[in-house]
């Protein structure tokens, strides 16, 4: 398993780099809008959204918030902030949840509807981002810092792990995997700052840094909580050892939205 993943990522992040690298803007959105569309797809697939009044609700709000978020960010910075703390609140519903019910499946128009908003105004700031005059850069940046993230929390968690972080949403996270990819996640800013974003200051970068690291594990988890919810073990099958679409950006969309506004 573990060298499926590796194999993988050794495949799928040098070709995500260069589109970010070298994709003109245009195509940079266009490419953003296929994973939003696959996003959604992937989200109908998991909550079995096949009634019309479902697959309506799923293409008009995620296609409605994307198209909205990519036409006026600045003005509607309250619509990302409502889905992320709708998601958050998801992962609080799970945690709490009895043991039964918690790995009870839930369908259903109303679970489709948050994760349609949760791809449709959410993905469009990988596009926001990575297309401004200085967002290559910090694509990079956020990329490199939640892969960090991801990395640490995972040889922390394998190695040291001992204390369940919330055995209800994702059982084998832990504490001291968060604990390891935080930290992971604030020496990779430290490294990579004069690289990338010589024009922040070292309290600047620690200081996103240390916000990604802990935006990324929230992400993991309220992606983790969609699909407890949905009673699916991964949201799709298009990454060999990691799952689907969704599995692979639930760590990058909370903190690039962040990001997004933040470093404006």
């Amino acid at each position: 398993m573990l060298r499926t993943r590796v194999w993988t990522a050794l495949v799928a992040l040098p070709a995500l780099l260069a589109v970010v690298l070298f994709a003109p803007a245009l195509w940079f959105a266009a490419f953003v809008a296929l994973l939003t569309v696959w996003g959604l797809y992937e989200v109908g697939a998991m909550t079995h959204a096949r009634t019309p009044g479902a697959i309506a609700a799923l293409v008009l709000a995620g296609g409605g918030s994307a198209i909205l978020l990519a036409w006026a960010p600045a003005r509607l910075w309250f619509i990302p902030l409502g889905v992320i703390l709708a998601m958050l609140t998801l992962v609080v519903r799970v945690g709490r949840d009895p043991v039964s019910a918690a790995a009870a499946p839930s369908s259903g128009i109303g679970l489709t509807l948050v994760g349609a908003f949760y791809v449709g105004a959410l993905f469009p700031y990988f596009a926001l981002l990575r297309n401004r005059p200085d967002g290559i850069a910090v694509t990079i940046f956020v990329l490199l810092l939640v892969i960090a993230s991801d990395t640490g929390a995972y040889f922390a968690g394998s190695w040291f792990g001992r204390i369940r972080l919330a055995p209800r949403v994702s059982p084998k996270k832990t504490v001291e995997g968060a604990i390891g990819g935080l930290a992971l996640c604030v020496v990779a800013g430290l490294l990579l700052h004069q690289l990338l974003v010589s024009g922040w200051s070292v309290g600047q970068a620690v200081m996103l840094s240390a916000a990604i690291g802990i935006l990324a594990q929230l992400g993991d988890l309220a992606g983790s909580a969609l699909k407890r919810r949905a009673g699916v073990k991964d949201s799709g099958w298009i990454f060999p050892g990691h799952g689907g679409l969704l599995d692979r950006t639930c760590s990058m969309v909370f903190a690039t939205v962040f990001a997004y506004y933040w470093s404006r």
